[in-house]
């Protein structure tokens, strides 16, 4: 680190957790943020300023005023603008020593797979369940940690799956992929504009743990917020034995 970037991580260097070790692994990793919306937005801005070296977003949407309500990366003027480009301004006039790489599609197969290969951690800031749970395999079997954070209504979670360890769950574990429901989106059925900021800060700071490897990461435990009775819940999620994308990818690798 150079001394503009000593001054500028202080804070962080100050705590003997972090230090300067914890700051350079920071500065040195990568992160796919999947989702430039209501959840990105909190994760890709708290991320840059952390000092995380390199963002990947990727989104296939585009700003509109209804974003704006909960979206804080995106601004007026930017209304029909790619999401991920509306961000990349923002992010670059935030921290421009952060490299922001953006993909304006819905990342699926080889290219997701790629995507997330080549990243250390992926944040899953999306709003369907069909993205979560390809996004869920891929980082299964690749091997990199997922954060992944959900927002309805007045309800929000927050879930951190680690497949470098052997006992953690995976997102198919909690929930069924054929029971999932669709059409459960923000767009339907609203949301708090600072619940998103509420659960998003969250998945940064479990994010800036795993990179920067200090405390206790939220690996295995369902961390759920009741805006309306200010009522927070941790329920623990075990790794389910017949779980379908945890036996596949094991079988494949068993295979190689």
């Amino acid at each position: 680190m150079n001394d503009e970037q000593l001054l500028r991580y202080s804070r962080h260097i100050l705590l003997p957790e972090l230090d300067v070790l914890g700051q350079q692994r920071l500065l040195n990793s990568r992160v796919l943020i999947i989702g430039a919306g209501g959840l990105g937005a909190p994760v890709a801005m708290y991320l840059a300023a952390a000092g995380v070296g390199t963002l990947h977003l990727a989104d296939d949407d585009q700003v509109d005023i209804t974003n704006l309500q909960r979206q804080i990366i995106h601004r007026e003027d930017q209304v029909g603008q790619a999401k991920v480009d509306s961000a990349a301004l923002s992010l670059a006039a935030l921290s421009s020593s952060t490299r922001v790489i953006t993909s304006a599609q819905r990342l699926t197969g080889s290219a997701l797979n790629e995507a997330v290969a080549a990243a250390d951690l992926v944040c899953d800031c999306s709003d369907r369940f069909s993205t979560r749970f390809a996004v869920n395999r891929a980082c299964v079997e690749q091997g990199r940690p997922l954060v992944s954070g959900a927002a309805i209504r007045f309800s929000g979670q927050l879930l951190v799956m680690d497949p470098r360890q052997a006992a953690s769950p995976c997102y198919a574990c909690l929930y069924d992929e054929q029971a999932a429901d669709e059409e459960l989106n923000c767009s339907t059925s609203g949301v708090l504009g600072p619940l998103v900021g509420v659960i998003g800060s969250l998945q940064a700071v479990e994010a800036l743990k795993l990179l920067a490897q200090v405390g206790t990461p939220s690996v295995g435990r369902l961390l759920t917020y009741d805006a309306l009775r200010a009522d927070w819940r941790s329920l623990q999620v075990v790794q389910d034995p017949a779980c379908f994308c945890t036996s596949a990818v094991a079988a494949s690798h068993g295979n190689h």
